[in-house]
C-alpha cells in the first residue's frame, strides 16, 4: 500500500461507498456491488488536485501521476473546461487508456425545428432509421476465430485440471490474450457505431422517440429452477447476446446527454406492440407479423411493408402525440414508470441526490479519453 497514491485508495473506497448507498436507496434501481476480478479490468482514479496535464504538441501531452512522474498520452480532443478527475484504466487488447471528467458549461440549445423521427432498437436490424443499418462487430473470419479460440481454451483448461494441477500454461495465456485482443475490437466497433449513430440522429431530427426497453427483464435467463426446469436455454441466451452486443441503455444514455446539446427532444415510448401494430390503420393483431421473419403484413387493410420501419414509425407517431401532449399541458411521465422521487416526495421526506458508480453529480459535460504511451 505504501507504494499506491493515497488518493487512489481513497477514491476506491468512496465508489464503494457510494455502490452500497445506492444498494440501500429504496429509490434506486442499483442492486448489490459486485466485485470484478483483478485480471478482468485494472482500473484507478485519481481526483483532479492530484494530477496535471501539459500539452506538449497538436496531439500529444503529459499527465502527472504521483509517484510515477509525467506520463505521456495521445489526445484524441480538447480540454474544454476544468480537470474534475482522472481514470486510468488497462484492458487486455488495448493497454492503459486514460479518461478525464472535465466540468463544462452545460450548454442547452433551443428547439432546432427539425422533424421527427423514431428509432426501432432490435437484434437483426440493429437501428432501423431510414437507412441506417448496425455495422457487425466482427466479421465472418474473426467471429470463427473467436469461436476456435474459445474452444481451444475449453481443451487447454481441461488438461491444465488433470495434468497441471489447474496451472496455466504459457498456450493457455496466449489463448486467452488472443480472445480479449478480439473482444476489446468488438467493443471498440460497437462504441464507435453507437456514437455516430446518435450523433447522426441527434444532430438531424427535432424529436426522435425511442422505445423504454426493460433490458434487464429481456435478457433474463430461461434456465428456470430444479424443480421446473427452463427450456431453449441455449437459444434465450443466444437472443440475450444479441440484445446486450447492441448497447440499447448506451444509446439511451448518449441521447440524453447529445439531445440538449443540439436542440432536439428525446422521447421514451411505451415499448409493448410498436412491432404488431399497423402504422396505416393502427390495427393491433398479432397475426400481423406472420412467422418469424422481418415482413408486416396488416390482415385489416391489407398494408405490407418491413417490420422495423412499420414499428419506427409506430414510434415516431406515438413521440409525436406525447411531446404534444407534454407542451401543451402540466408535464407526465410519459412512460408510465413510477418516478424515483415519487415515493420520498409523498412521505413528506427530502429527496437526496445519488450518483452511480464511477459517475459524478457535478455539471460534467463528458468524459475525454485517451490512449497512455
Amino acid at each position: 500500500m505504501a507504494d499506491l497514491p493515497a488518493q487512489a485508495a481513497q477514491a476506491a473506497i468512496k465508489d464503494l461507498d457510494l455502490a452500497y448507498d445506492n444498494w440501500w436507496n429504496p429509490d434506486h434501481p442499483a442492486g448489490p456491488p459486485t466485485f470484478e476480478k483483478r485480471s478482468s479490468k485494472l482500473r484507478f482514479s485519481l481526483p483532479g488536485q492530484a494530477v496535471d496535464v501539459r500539452h506538449i504538441d497538436r496531439k500529444w501531452s503529459e499527465v502527472w501521476i504521483p509517484k510515477l512522474g509525467w506520463q505521456r498520452f495521445r489526445r484524441h480532443r480538447p480540454f474544454n473546461g476544468v480537470v474534475r478527475n482522472a481514470t486510468f484504466t488497462f484492458t487486455p487488447g488495448s493497454g492503459w487508456m486514460v479518461s478525464f471528467g472535465i466540468a463544462a458549461k452545460q450548454i442547452t440549445a433551443p428547439p432546432n425545428g427539425k422533424p421527427a423521427t423514431g428509432v426501432d432498437f432490435g437484434v437483426a436490424c440493429s437501428a432501423f432509421l431510414s437507412d441506417e443499418e448496425m455495422t457487425a462487430t466482427l466479421t465472418p473470419g474473426e467471429k470463427r476465430r473467436l469461436v476456435g479460440l474459445e474452444r481451444r481454451k475449453a481443451r487447454q483448461l481441461t488438461w491444465a485440471k488433470r495434468h497441471n494441477n489447474g496451472r496455466y500454461s504459457n498456450r493457455l495465456r496466449h489463448t486467452n490474450s488472443e480472445i480479449a485482443r478480439l473482444r476489446a475490437k468488438q467493443a471498440r466497433r460497437r462504441n464507435d457505431f453507437t456514437h455516430k449513430l446518435t450523433t447522426d440522429v441527434a444532430k438531424n431530427h427535432g424529436i426522435v422517440g425511442i422505445e423504454d426497453l426493460r433490458v434487464k427483464n429481456m435478457t433474463a435467463s430461461a434456465k428456470g429452477t430444479v424443480e421446473a426446469p427452463g427450456t431453449s436455454v441455449a437459444a434465450k441466451a443466444g437472443l440475450n447476446r444479441g440484445i446486450l452486443d447492441n448497447a440499447p441503455f448506451e444509446r439511451r444514455r448518449q441521447f440524453g446527454y447529445k439531445g440538449p446539446k443540439f436542440g432536439t427532444q428525446i422521447v421514451s415510448v411505451p415499448a409493448p406492440n410498436t412491432s404488431r401494430r399497423c402504422a396505416k390503420c393502427k390495427a393491433l393483431d398479432p397475426a400481423n407479423r406472420p412467422g418469424c421473419g422481418r415482413e408486416f403484413a396488416c390482415v385489416a387493410c391489407g398494408h405490407q411493408d418491413h417490420a422495423d420501419r412499420n414499428a419506427a414509425v409506430n414510434i415516431r407517431a406515438a413521440a409525436e402525440q406525447i411531446y404534444a401532449a407534454q407542451t401543451a399541458g402540466p408535464a407526465d411521465n410519459s412512460t408510465g414508470r413510477r418516478k424515483p422521487s415519487q415515493s420520498r416526495k409523498a412521505e413528506g421526506g427530502s429527496v437526496k441526490r445519488v450518483a452511480p458508480v464511477g459517475s459524478s453529480i457535478s455539471d460534467s459535460a463528458g468524459r475525454v479519453e485517451s490512449r497512455v504511451a
